[in-house]
């Protein structure tokens, strides 16, 4: 039981982003180098034939983004994954059955959040947008506060998902996205949809 624990937790946990780095981020050499080591862009841009950067700024927002939700996610829920390998001890004194699985949804939350905070902030950085800049902080600092409430998963949970799908749609459309572009994604009219297709501007 404890081993469906732990491989089920970390799933949940990391599947998802370990999907969106084998699928837009694995393939380009580059946005790994970038995942790895952020402060590389000027010696990349040296090393570089062209005069552009060899990466769009909103490709660099998207990889840094996903990097930090990877080292948030690892951090938050390695003890965690560790105390389900055994001995099983969670619950025995009227403690929630629910917190590993929990732990491993608020987990999945904070690694997807990280990587749509860091396209939006990127974007109002760049574009000088401080009500954006100071909504990412602000929204950072309430899911995190949200999770004071973690002894009542739901109180903490639906609230962090609600905030992650408004993330999740500001994030899109700084991305350059828009209601035509999805409905080409979504009916599979559209090849180049996907950021791992995208050429730098």
């Amino acid at each position: 039981m404890t081993a469906s624990v732990f491989f089920g937790c970390t799933f949940i946990a990391f599947g998802p982003a370990i999907a969106l780095f084998l699928f837009t981020i694995a393939r380009d050499p580059l946005r790994v180098i970038f995942l790895i080591a952020g402060k590389a862009n000027e010696g990349l841009l040296v090393l570089s034939q062209e005069e552009t950067m060899p990466i769009s700024i909103r490709q660099l927002a998207y990889v840094s983004g996903l990097g930090f939700g990877f080292m948030s996610g690892a951090f938050s829920v390695v003890n965690i994954l560790a105390d389900s390998v055994g001995p099983g001890t969670v619950g025995i004194h009227g403690d929630s059955q629910h917190y590993f699985i929990s732990s491993a949804f608020m987990t999945l939350a904070m690694i997807l959040l990280h990587t749509f905070w860091g396209v939006v902030f990127f974007e109002a950085c760049e574009k000088e947008r401080w009500g954006s800049l100071a909504a990412v902080v602000l929204s950072h600092l309430l899911v995190s506060c949200l999770t004071f409430a973690n002894p009542h998963y739901e109180g903490s949970l639906i609230p962090t998902y609600i905030i992650l799908s408004l993330m999740a749609t500001w994030a899109f459309f700084c991305a350059g996205g828009s209601l035509r572009n999805l409905k080409l994604c979504l009916t599979c009219k559209d090849k180049d949809f996907l950021l791992a297709n995208h050429r730098p501007r």
